[in-house]
């Protein structure tokens, strides 16, 4: 919490104002922030200034997990968060690609399972990760990347967090996640729950003992309408402990993540937390 709540003030003592043209609305913004979460002694980031939805964060990654394009498949696991981007976001609607409802084109997961090579066969990158890492084999090259240029035009949003790099020291494993732009009051809570439980989920499936993830964001800022609500609410609260997270321990693939897996295989413990508030999101 200390290291969030840091970087919020930072934002609001030193950021500057800047256009956000495919919002509207304006972003008062900070350039390189670096936050780190102690996976191996299980301390848990959700936020305690206010109150926190984990279950959802975490659906949203296993539909990364498992290569979903779809709004639907999400909301059928419990998140709801890609049905804006999927059915509101009027420069997807007017795309000629987009296939019909609920279509988010070929974002996040989908490259992460289903990269296409130049001759047009998929390379399933998460796999050759996850296959390295239970043969004890990092070749400095253990990267799930979601960014992929040349096919922008083909989904609804650039991934924000983009890029994830596993690194394998004897039998701990790390995680360095690379973010390009993050929303603070809303989306960041959801980003560090992805990346501790992501490392967490490897680490357990590839049989290794789970280090710490590093999680670096280029462009980090809070919307003009969640400015108020941040200085003047969440950030006069005082942080509580950090919480733990158990996961079930019969999940021991990538297939079973694949297949059986669900966010209540996923329960935290000990979370206290102040109440919510509701920040406005942009589109």
């Amino acid at each position: 919490m200390k290291q969030y709540l840091e970087l919020c003030q930072r934002i609001v003592d030193e950021g500057v104002w800047v256009e956000n043209k495919r919002t509207g609305t304006r972003c008062l913004t900070v350039i390189n922030a670096e936050l780190e979460y102690d996976v191996a002694n299980n301390k848990f980031p959700m936020i305690t200034t206010r109150k926190s939805y984990y279950k959802a964060a975490i659906a949203e990654l296993l539909g990364y997990l498992r290569g979903y394009s779809s709004a639907a498949q999400f909301r059928d696991i419990g998140c709801m968060t890609w049905d804006a981007n999927a059915n509101d976001n009027q420069a997807w609607l007017n795309n000629p690609n987009r296939k019909g409802d609920d279509d988010m084109g070929r974002v996040y997961g989908v490259q992460a399972r289903d990269w296409k090579r130049p001759d047009g066969t998929p390379l399933d990158q998460l796999k050759k990760v996850i296959d390295n890492l239970k043969n004890g084999i990092d070749d400095r090259g253990e990267i799930v990347t979601f960014f992929n240029p040349g096919e922008f035009d083909l989904g609804c949003l650039r991934p924000c967090m983009h890029t994830h790099t596993f690194s394998l020291l004897g039998d701990t494993l790390y995680l360095t996640s690379y973010q390009r732009s993050c929303d603070v009051p809303l989306g960041l809570n959801f980003n560090q729950i992805q990346c501790f439980v992501l490392l967490a989920l490897v680490a357990q499936i590839t049989g290794h003992k789970a280090g710490k993830a590093y999680h670096k964001i280029v462009n980090a800022h809070i919307y003009e309408n969640q400015l108020e609500l941040m200085r003047d609410v969440q950030l006069k609260r005082e942080p509580f402990e950090s919480p733990t997270l158990t996961i079930n321990p019969d999940i021991k693939s990538l297939e079973d993540i694949e297949t059986w897996v669900t966010r209540d295989d996923f329960e935290v413990h000990g979370y206290q937390c102040h109440d919510a508030i509701k920040y406005p999101f942009s589109v």
